[in-house]
């Protein structure tokens, strides 16, 4: 009786490992299958963009007012159903502006030129070659994917402790202390809505990445964001880094951002 009992505990152990595990498998698939990064079917003939580590540049030369980020920010709120909560404290955010003083502080100076000075910057998640993030989490709702460098969340294994917020330094999470979904505008369906209790981030628009489209921000930006592999030494990106000084936030804590600013 005893040993048919450890049998069926065996057994509903390693069923209930199944049923966890393979949604989890399923909503980030790498870009080849037939969905994409977020489960969704992907249609035919549409072929994923691949890279071994996707990076981001951005020309912050492009920009000369925080009105001139306005059309970025919208349009990664509205891919992304990114609530729009009256109260400040509840705020999600994917991609914001920041003062250079508060995105960069180990970059500041006395004498700072006065573009810079007073030049609004765009900020998200870095996804970071060496993710902090990612070890916090004690159930892997974080993860950097292996095939491409992306640092994801998956929103059904998030248990909302928060640890992965304390250990990003550049503050680029956002905890959803109410329900996100009433105060959605205009829901879009190509991407999951969240629920309370959940943390979330820019996901790099992996799941446009899934069906062959760039991120949306790289879209909205006319051309002043620049995205591709960090590791190919033909990419765009790479082609900028020759040219142009470009500096990251907080890359002295060894996290190694993937996100680069020409200043």
């Amino acid at each position: 009786m005893e040993d048919s009992r450890r049998r069926f505990l065996k057994l509903a152990g390693v069923s209930a490992l199944g049923l966890t595990t393979r949604p989890v498998l399923n909503a980030f698939a790498s870009g080849g299958g037939d969905e994409n990064a977020h489960g969704v079917e992907v249609k035919k003939g549409q072929d994923a963009l691949k890279a071994k580590q996707w990076a981001m540049v951005i020309d912050t030369r492009e920009f000369e007012s925080a009105e001139d980020l306005e059309p970025i920010i919208e349009a990664c709120d509205k891919i992304h159903n990114i609530p729009k909560f009256e109260n400040k404290n509840h705020e999600i955010k994917w991609i914001w502006e920041e003062h250079f003083h508060n995105a960069f502080p180990n970059q500041t100076q006395r004498f700072l030129d006065e573009r810079i000075e007073h030049l609004p910057f765009l900020v998200m998640c870095n996804h970071c070659e060496n993710p902090p993030c990612c070890r916090a989490c004690p159930t892997q709702a974080t993860f950097k994917r292996k095939s491409d460098g992306i640092v994801l969340m998956d929103f059904h294994r998030c248990i909302g402790c928060r640890f992965c917020m304390a250990a990003c330094p550049y503050g680029s999470r956002s905890f959803n202390f109410r329900d996100p979904r009433p105060f959605i505008e205009e829901v879009s369906k190509s991407f999951p809505t969240r629920m309370k209790g959940v943390v979330e981030k820019c996901n790099f628009c992996a799941e446009r990445l899934a069906v062959g489209e760039m991120p949306a921000c790289v879209e909205a930006s006319n051309g002043a964001i620049a995205f591709g592999d960090l590791h190919d030494p033909e990419s765009e990106i790479r082609e900028l880094f020759r040219p142009h000084y470009t500096i990251r936030r907080k890359h002295n804590l060894g996290t190694e951002p993937t996100v680069y600013y020409i200043v």
